[in-house]
């Protein structure tokens, strides 16, 4: 399978149509909502969630939790995984790459996880990635960085419901050009993920006839900020800025300084404003700027169902904040991702008939020869294309403006937009 357009269009078509009716019929026969099966072992199946409890990914790896726990209750309350409930055993991995690799071992050797799940920041990804190879161990990463499709991590790596960075941009580029100008400053985390920003997006500019005037990195551990913004050319047009961490409230109050509210254009990635109230004190200035996000923070007037239950389950208001505490707000824009890569290791595990971590290469086979999934309770973001030899999802990208203090789509990136020749055929390489 390749993901060049024409071929990845077939596949989105023909995955589409062939699992939708499925998916239809479950819903309304409430066939989905089973109850636990006679199975030959009555064990759990363990899930090893790596997650970023402390460091710089705390506030994802706190909603990665809640998200992941209400999808493991839904798996449950539908029978589970092959007639056995679904255990998720949690690990702090300090958001270090590191103890990445630590928890990944912990869960093989240790902890008795058939798969390991959940890694959000690129950095522990590219740390922990090899250990799982080495160990056969499922790693199923929520991270966006362009390291799986890439081809530099292994064949027990997967990303299947998550888009990443290289096809976000891509898909993007068109829109910032033709909307908000064409001579562009950088602003991004000095590492891995912020370095995908940086290459994708250049790269994808300059296909639109604009160009990076500047590329401003920033250290991720970063707490101050104004001393870079001298750096932005006087002739911008249109700021690009990605930051993430327990900086980033400060980070946009500092660059509102800065500008005064008479800057250039503002392109940001919502995850500078990830878990940030955009009602906070000093966000004034964001009004008529625009965030890419990955899911819609703030209910839409053309809400789907989907997206209702699953902010229910998870417990997420109307504005992307906690449903118990108004001023908790989520990290809305990713977390689907934890919720739909376990649905697809419930569907992985039932097509190979997985019985224990013997087998966990029939369950990588199985995922890679699914081709895409249908926009459900089970993918409430919406529908995505799977492309098995790169072991990586394409899906729509979401560009909303600020507007009255919220943050309102005004477009949709097409799905073939994201789509990107292969660069890896990772089911040309052993198990």
């Amino acid at each position: 399978m390749s993901t060049s357009k024409s071929t990845a269009a077939d596949i989105s078509r023909r995955g589409f149509l062939t699992t939708a009716g499925t998916s239809a019929l479950a819903l309304a026969t409430g066939a989905s909502l089973g109850h636990y099966v006679q199975a030959q072992s009555a064990e759990p199946i363990r899930i090893g969630f790596q997650q970023h409890s402390t460091g710089i990914g705390a506030a994802y790896g706190r909603w990665y939790g809640r998200t992941s726990e209400a999808a493991v209750a839904a798996i449950n309350e539908m029978g589970g995984i092959n007639g056995r409930p679904v255990e998720l055993v949690a690990e702090d991995d300090g958001t270090d790459p590191k103890r990445g690799a630590e928890v990944v071992e912990k869960f093989a050797k240790q902890r008795n996880c058939d798969v390991g799940f959940g890694t959000l920041f690129s950095h522990v990804v590219i740390g922990s990635a090899p250990r799982a190879g080495e160990l056969k161990l499922p790693y199923f990463v929520v991270s966006e960085g362009h390291h799986v499709a890439s081809g530099m991590l292994n064949r027990y790596t997967l990303q299947p419901a998550i888009t990443d960075v290289k096809s976000q941009v891509q898909a993007m580029a068109p829109y910032v050009a033709d909307t908000l100008g064409k001579k562009v400053t950088m602003i991004y985390p000095d590492f891995a993920f912020g370095h995908d920003h940086r290459d994708y997006f250049s790269a994808a500019i300059e296909a639109q006839g604009g160009t990076v005037i500047e590329k401003i990195a920033i250290p991720p551990t970063e707490t101050s900020f104004t001393r870079y913004f001298p750096r932005i050319p006087r002739d911008t047009e249109v700021i690009y800025h990605v930051m993430v961490g327990p900086a980033v409230l400060t980070f946009v109050k500092e660059m509102g300084e800065f500008f005064g509210g008479r800057g250039p254009q503002m392109f940001g990635f919502i995850d500078s404003l990830e878990a940030v109230d955009i009602q906070s004190p000093g966000l004034e200035f964001l009004e008529g700027s625009y965030f890419w996000e990955g899911n819609p923070r703030y209910a839409q007037s053309d809400q789907t169902d989907f997206d209702k239950a699953f902010r229910a389950a998870v417990g997420v208001d109307d504005n992307g904040a906690s449903i118990s505490d108004g001023r908790d707000v989520s990290t809305y824009a990713h977390m689907f991702g934890c919720w739909e890569t376990l649905f697809v290791i419930k569907r992985g595990m039932e097509a190979c008939d997985y019985k224990g971590p013997a087998d966990r290469a029939k369950l990588i086979e199985a995922v890679e020869a699914m081709s895409g999934f249908e926009e459900s309770m089970q993918f409430p973001q919406g529908p995505k294309v799977f492309n098995g030899k790169t072991h990586q999802a394409f899906g729509y990208q979401y560009i909303s403006k600020v507007e009255n203090g919220r943050l309102n789509r005004v477009h949709t990136t097409g799905m073939e937009d994201g789509f990107y020749e292969d660069e890896v055929d990772y089911t040309s390489h052993p198990l």
